[in-house]
């Protein structure tokens, strides 16, 4: 396997495209582009199977470097962010997200708990490049000079602490949650915060995991089993996390999907209505429902828009010293609270509103925003880098988008990892919508030509 950081890491086939021998290199790269002279490298996980050895590998790499390692074993991306930022190291959480457990992957974070920029993960690219082909490999430490690895088995609780005091010392008491953990590395916290901020956490769902079935059938990705739970128990929310809980998708008390869209506009009009909205704006990405926007424009608030990526909607905030952002995925960051998403605590922070409003989950958010409807195609293609030089397939988009006026949107972009063309329609109906993919779909294909050819 090339190793090429994605929108979110490094991913692969654990063992067979991600191999040990290929994770102990990158933890070499990495403590050497990242490593801090006097401060540990900090690593967490999710459940899969896959986990326990790359950790090892990963870790066996840092240590190789001269750099102390500290395992914090199962928890939560932004549970390792926050310990980064305590210690100011930089760590890595072996994770695929939500992807199916046969996959994993590796997410880096600089010193401080903040996900690598593009020129950081090319620096750690271009160090593995040359570790592979002995270029300036140096030559190997040895005794006290190698890295010590120590486990830190209070990192949880110490974690789970930081979720509630986000609270502010308000409570939860009567309000009825469910959970579903995504047999993943939620179960390391989300019961427990709940809990212990006061809630009533009528059942937790695929909080058992085996290291094969995260994300199966389960979580953010398949909120099925979360939605008929909260209705069976009268819940008055549901909340569904990832594989490594960085991100979270909500079901209202009437059994609907709440997505980071409506999540992000629900908690935007809150902090502005409190005054405590930095900016009086939120950044979020180019994949952002037309109607978050229109709901923002309504409720005086600012909205930016960044290319996809949690990291991108960070820099964001950040460059513009503002508390709120995120993702339709469900990826949410506070940025006055975390480095990272957290689906733990943005789902904290939602429940807590509800009590505050005193409101059920379906009506604030059907209140905040009014979606359109949007259709998503992914076009394989033979030559996806062509994308922006395809003069037909641009003049196609410019006729769709005069069509559809303000009352809708095209979006067209490559992928970054395979040979196919994301093209994503927003219209006043589904069947507008449906007809605009096709459109748009046909004349990608024209251009760019099909992937067998």
């Amino acid at each position: 396997m090339s190793l090429r950081f994605g929108t979110d890491g490094v991913r692969g086939v654990a063992g067979s495209e991600l191999t040990p021998e290929l994770v102990l290199g990158l933890g070499r790269a990495a403590a050497r582009v990242l490593g801090v002279a006097g401060r540990p490298f900090v690593i967490g996980r999710d459940t899969r199977w896959s986990g326990p050895l790359l950790q090892a590998a990963f870790s066996a790499g840092v240590a190789a470097e001269g750099i102390d390692v500290v395992d914090l074993g199962v928890l939560p991306t932004p549970g390792v962010a926050w310990a980064a930022s305590s210690l100011d190291a930089p760590a890595a959480v072996i994770s695929a997200s939500h992807n199916p457990f046969a996959d994993n992957g590796i997410k880096l974070l600089s010193p401080g708990g903040r996900k690598l920029s593009d020129e950081e993960e090319s620096t750690v690219e271009a160090a593995l490049d040359a570790l592979r082909h002995d270029e300036g490999a140096g030559a190997h430490l040895h005794g006290r000079r190698l890295g010590r690895l120590a486990g830190d088995p209070d990192a949880a609780d110490r974690y789970r602490r930081r979720l509630v005091d986000a609270l502010e010392g308000r409570s939860l008491a009567g309000v009825r949650v469910a959970l579903d953990c995504g047999n993943g590395a939620a179960v390391a916290t989300a019961a427990a915060v709940f809990e212990a901020a006061g809630a009533t956490v009528v059942e937790v769902l695929s909080a058992d995991p085996d290291g094969t079935n995260i994300n199966a059938g389960c979580g953010s990705t398949d909120p099925g089993a979360l939605a008929a739970s909260v209705v069976a128990h009268g819940a008055a929310a549901g909340l569904a996390f990832d594989g490594d809980a960085d991100r979270v998708i909500a079901v209202d008390d009437r059994g609907r999907i709440v997505d980071g869209d409506r999540l992000i506009a629900l908690l935007a009009t809150d902090l502005h209505q409190r005054g405590r909205l930095s900016g009086d704006a939120v950044a979020v990405t180019v994949m952002t429902n037309l109607g978050f926007h229109r709901a923002m424009a309504g409720a005086g608030i600012k909205v930016a828009s960044t290319a996809v990526g949690d990291r991108y909607v960070l820099e964001a905030l950040e460059s513009n010293g503002w508390s709120l952002g995120g993702e339709q995925s469900g990826h949410i960051i506070f940025r006055d609270l975390a480095t990272t998403g957290d689906g733990v605590l943005t789902g904290l922070l939602l429940v807590d509103l509800l009590a505050r409003r005193g409101t059920p989950l379906s009506a604030a958010a059907d209140a905040a925003m009014q979606r359109l409807p949007q259709m998503l195609r992914n076009v394989q293609v033979a030559d996806h880098t062509g994308l922006a030089d395809a003069g037909p397939v641009w003049d196609e988009v410019r006729a769709v988008e005069a069509e559809l006026g303000d009352d809708g949107r095209v979006l067209l972009r490559p992928s970054g990892t395979e040979k196919l063309v994301r093209v994503m329609v927003e219209a006043p109906t589904e069947q507008a919508a449906g007809r605009a993919v096709d459109r748009l779909a046909r004349a990608v294909l024209a251009a760019l030509g099909p992937p067998d050819s």
